[in-house]
């Protein structure tokens, strides 16, 4: 694990027990209806879910697929399984960096992640694995908030950006649309109802 990678692992850590606590608001206002429709997507018999977190992707778990989920952080991987084991959920749970994943070629029928890429220190190198385990004809689907394309927002964003990162260990300046069209996917979806900051990405291998 490189150095950047310890640090935002850490940064996780010692958000872990305080984590869902601090999205609340945001999750219930907005987010789940968000995760709700990206795992609407999701398909095949074998799931990846990348940068579980905490759990909060559980309710929407399809009951016809096996669902192999990770997490670079030790501490919001406790949480996901105290919450695993107090709904029963089915899922195999692991510790793994996303920029390194410990998978074969063409493993998935989707890969899945939600708000992930803002976190990844290099997140092209994480792309290009998701696409590696990914199988042909099978699916990326990304949930991500991106930079404003509204000149005067987007600079505000890059100026509190250091701020943001070294607190929460989270980005809010990414060009994520842009690391995902660097990989050579066959098509790219964006969802027509995403919105400036936030978009829904739907990319097939």
């Amino acid at each position: 694990m490189t150095a950047d990678s310890t640090k935002v692992r850490q940064r996780y850590d010692r958000l872990a027990p305080y984590f869902d606590g601090l999205e609340g608001f945001l999750e219930g206002l907005l987010f789940r209806r968000l995760r709700k429709k990206l795992w609407s997507q999701a398909s095949g018999a074998h799931i990846l879910e990348v940068g579980v977190g905490t759990g909060k992707n559980f309710p929407f778990y399809p009951d016809d697929a096996r669902i192999t989920a990770i997490d670079f952080s030790p501490n919001m991987l406790e949480m996901a399984r105290r919450k695993q084991q107090r709904k029963q959920i089915a899922v195999d749970l692991a510790l793994m960096d996303v920029q390194a994943l410990d998978y074969a070629d063409n493993s998935f029928d989707t890969v899945i992640a939600s708000f992930v890429f803002c976190s990844v220190p290099k997140p092209r190198k994480g792309l290009k694995e998701l696409y590696r385990v990914c199988k042909p004809g099978g699916q990326v689907l990304l949930l991500e908030h991106v930079l404003s394309s509204n000149k005067a927002l987007a600079m505000m964003m890059n100026l509190f950006n250091p701020l943001i990162l070294n607190t929460f260990g989270a980005n809010i300046n990414r060009q994520t649309l842009k690391s995902v069209q660097a990989c050579p996917f066959q098509k790219l979806f964006v969802d027509p109802a995403s919105s400036d900051m936030i978009k829904l990405i739907r990319a097939i291998k």
